[in-house]
């Protein structure tokens, strides 16, 4: 029996392997996002806790220094949210880049698999229309097996009876 060989299987093989690079892309662009919204979030815990510690400083004995060290520090934490905030839209405009990259190999996996798919499903139709070639072939050799001992049995019983009918 034939063996099914998909012609373009290589091709395939590099889709696959296209594929899960974009993969590795991809849950490194989110891995970057995820980091860079924990950078965020402990920029808010910081500033958090300076504006706690101006309250505290504003409530009790005026610590005009401390004061202004924690509004220092707060318009300073302010920046550095926006610039991660900046960071966190890169990042995110990363993670659309590489999902619809990924979305497109996928598209071209699944598209090459389908194509296997339909070779396989025309080599399997191929073999049914060959065998149902050599179906009436071998029937054919073997009436002819058929009639030729019938013809073999009947010189043998012709040439018998020839041979008893002359004695």
């Amino acid at each position: 029996m034939a063996k099914f060989v998909y012609r373009m299987q290589n091709i395939l093989n590099l889709k696959l392997k296209l594929e899960e690079q974009a993969k590795i892309a991809f849950s490194t662009a989110n891995a970057k996002l995820r980091e860079e919204e924990k950078k965020l979030s402990q920029i808010k815990k910081e500033r958090q806790l300076y504006e706690n510690r101006l309250k505290r400083c504003s409530e009790g004995r005026l610590v005009i220094l401390e004061m202004r060290r924690c509004s220092e520090a707060i318009e300073i934490k302010k920046m550095q949210a926006e610039d991660q905030k900046k960071q966190i839209r890169l990042a995110e405009r990363n993670v659309e880049i590489a999902r619809k990259k990924l979305n497109d190999v996928m598209i071209e996996r699944k598209t090459q698999e389908i194509l296997r798919d339909k070779a396989f499903e025309e080599f399997k139709q191929e073999l049914k229309e060959e065998e149902k070639k050599e179906r009436p072939r071998k029937r054919k050799a073997q009436k002819k097996k058929k009639r030729k001992k019938r013809k073999e049995k009947g010189t043998i019983a012709t040439i018998f009876f020839h041979t008893c009918a002359s004695k």
